[in-house]
């Protein structure tokens, strides 16, 4: 399944990309980085448990291990010190990067409830889209018992684009949903 979406770029997205910027040489066409897929948690420093259900959520949706994350400050607004856990973070790249890509755009977007695509306004300026998702129900790994509370995660898919244009048009030839 991952290397559909590999193949589809490499034979035909470089070409109409190519051709659609006037680019000479393949290297200069915009490609998908990483992905990273972030979920922040507040009542982690409380809460073990809601850890290691992120983590494993986390694990079963992008087929990785998460890392997770820590305070680099202490706030006693949010009862937090530096070095608590504050959330878990995977970074996918090569093959799982492309398998969850696919995965994302025809399985699990499609899923989200009243969805008529994604906003295109959520480019950084660089290239780069971001995207939060409010509930991990939408991926088909996630079973609606196994889970203790709806949580939401941040995307975000890095390119080698230039500009917004470019990232846009990679993005939108790979199957992103644009409204």
């Amino acid at each position: 399944m991952s290397q559909k979406l590999k193949t589809t770029y490499q034979e035909t997205i470089v070409p109409k990309l190519k051709e659609q910027f006037g680019y000479t040489n393949i290297h200069q066409v915009p490609k998908v980085i990483k992905i990273t897929v972030n979920r922040g948690l507040g009542e982690a420093s409380q809460n073990a448990k809601a850890l290691e259900s992120s983590k494993a959520e986390l694990s079963t949706i992008t087929g990785q291990q998460p890392v997770v994350t820590r305070a680099k400050k202490a706030i006693a607004g949010f009862k937090i010190r530096e070095g608590m856990p504050v959330g878990v973070m995977v970074t996918l790249r090569g093959d799982r990067m492309y398998a969850f890509l696919d995965r994302l755009i025809n399985l699990a977007l499609p899923r989200i409830r009243d969805f008529r695509g994604i906003s295109g306004n959520s480019f950084d300026g660089r290239g780069n889209y971001s995207l939060g998702i409010r509930e991990q129900l939408i991926f088909p790994e996630i079973e609606y018992d196994k889970i203790d509370q709806i949580r939401g995660m941040d995307i975000s898919i890095i390119t080698t684009a230039k500009n917004d244009e470019e990232g846009r048009a990679l993005l939108k030839e790979m199957g992103m949903p644009f409204r």
